[in-house]
């Protein structure tokens, strides 16, 4: 069995932002006009959104985006992003590998030394030909590549994969990628959740530690680990059969398909669930959470995580100790807890424990204890 390390990170946000003053206004705005055409009808006005509520409900004040304009404008509220020939890269693909990129060189390696590529997101642009092979294809690595994923835990989820697959000694050096282009399946229409999420893609080699290995700033990955739960608290019905209940199957009713959420009973139950994974699982390599010198927990909410980190150490637990970035990048799903890690490691020392922790829907969570190497 080999030890296994993390020996690239690479991370990439969209230039394009939008504030929550500027997803209100036009959300607001589409409300308008929507509750001017139900005048006179049985449907019950609705309720206008507001930036203190966006911020208290999840402490989001901004978020990048592949495209801004299309969900701004309030007849359309969804990125417009053009169709491309099937001869050309995929827009997921070309955003992994905007990641993979930084990732490989972060690492010192080539794409040839990759002999696996894992794509895992929450929302795939397609389901075949799997994205990673399309990766594979375009970057020139060697093996063979999959898609999967697990909601917001998906990035964990394939690290756990592959470092299993390396310290088996399956694969040499295994490239997990996460693009989360979420927005193209957000409904924007929906109060509850029009302010939550924001693109990004993140990417991280995976490889046995060579002895002799002097590259600084690494991480060895001592465990790593998945749970699941059924809940239907986070879902999305679209899918293969989603035409297949519509009257007309050619003109897809997205309505009631896109994602949505029981935002009170997800930040009860993550909450509990997310605790007592994080304190069993150190526990099961004799360590407590005042033992870690730093959590890259899942970007979702600030109360929320918060709240997991208060009730695993006793007392609240500052920036320091958990990084966030969600203020300013919004829940990027799979990719957020890598980039709150990319961003927040250069300080470590050697010896030093960290913990990735990442919750979403299924319910699930992943998680990894990694040691500076």
């Amino acid at each position: 069995m080999h030890r296994v390390i993390i020996s690239g990170i690479g991370v990439e946000i969209p230039e394009p932002t939008i504030t929550n003053e500027e997803l209100v206004a036009s959300f607001n705005a589409w409300v308008d006009a929507e509750n001017a055409r139900r005048l006179g009808t049985d449907e019950p006005p609705l309720a206008k959104s507001d930036s203190d509520f966006i911020v208290h409900a999840s402490g989001v004040r901004t978020r990048h985006v592949i495209e801004r304009e299309g969900i701004l404008d309030p007849t359309r509220m969804s990125p417009r992003i053009p169709a491309r020939p099937d001869d050309a890269l995929s827009l997921e693909a070309e955003f992994g590998i905007a990641s993979a990129k930084k990732a490989l060189e972060h690492a010192g390696l080539q794409p040839s030394d990759i002999d696996l590529v894992i794509c895992s997101a929450s929302h795939h642009q397609r389901p075949y030909p799997a994205i990673a092979i399309e990766m594979q294809e375009a970057l020139g690595t060697k093996g063979a590549g999959f898609d999967m994923g697990l909601g917001c835990s998906s990035a964990a989820a394939a690290l756990h994969i592959a470092v299993n697959l390396v310290r088996s000694g399956a694969h040499k050096r295994i490239l997990v990628t996460t693009p989360e282009i979420i927005t193209g399946h957000l409904n924007f229409r929906d109060r509850q959740t029009h302010f939550i999420f924001g693109d990004a893609s993140v990417s991280m080699v995976v490889e046995g530690l060579a002895k002799g290995d002097k590259r600084p700033g690494r991480f060895e990955v001592l465990d790593t680990r998945i749970w699941t739960q059924m809940s239907n608290n986070i879902r999305t019905n679209l899918g293969y059969h989603t035409r297949t209940a519509q009257d007309d199957p050619y003109m897809i009713n997205l309505e009631g398909n896109l994602i949505k959420q029981v935002g009170n009973k997800v930040f009860k139950e993550v909450t509990v669930a997310g605790q007592k994974f994080i304190v069993e699982f150190l526990a099961e390599h004799g360590l407590t959470p005042q033992a870690i010198r730093r959590f890259w927990l899942h970007q979702a909410n600030a109360r929320m995580n918060a709240m997991i980190l208060k009730l695993s150490f006793g007392h609240e637990v500052d920036h320091d100790r958990a990084p966030m970035v969600l203020e300013r990048l919004g829940n990027t799903a799979g990719a957020g807890a890598i980039v709150a890690l990319s961003e927040n490691h250069a300080d470590m020392k050697p010896g030093d424990f960290g913990l990735i922790c990442a919750f979403g829907a299924g319910y699930s969570i992943g998680g990894a204890l990694l040691r500076m190497l």
